[in-house]
């Protein structure tokens, strides 16, 4: 998975692992959760998903809760790198809107 903080921005689908594991999950409650969030946008397949998370726990941002290591749902929560690169990013994303938003209204005048 090529996400990359430098690069400046994350996919959907990363965004969306992030902000659901602002409170611990298992796999299927995180694709669900993500399928809910978007009304059906944006559905993961485990494939993607669990190629993602295992991604994101080499890269730190998110990890397994040590007291579910060994079972077979185990769930994840982010890290404090992860909050840093999710705001960074949800930073990001208001800046777009920002200068959208102000484009819409010049494109109106």
């Amino acid at each position: 998975m090529p996400e990359s903080f430098e690069r400046g921005a994350l996919t959907e689908a990363v965004f969306y692992i992030l902000l659901s594991l602002h409170q611990p999950m298992h796999g299927y409650a995180i694709m669900q959760n993500i399928e809910h969030l978007t009304a059906g946008r944006v559905v993961l397949g485990p494939g993607t998903l669990y190629g993602a998370i295992n991604a994101l726990v080499q890269k730190q941002w998110i990890a397994a809760l040590s007291s579910e290591r060994d079972s077979r749902q185990k769930k994840y929560v982010i890290t404090e790198i992860g909050k840093t690169i999710f705001l960074s990013e949800l930073s990001r994303l208001q800046e777009l809107i920002k200068h959208g938003e102000t484009m819409k209204g010049a494109d109106h005048a």
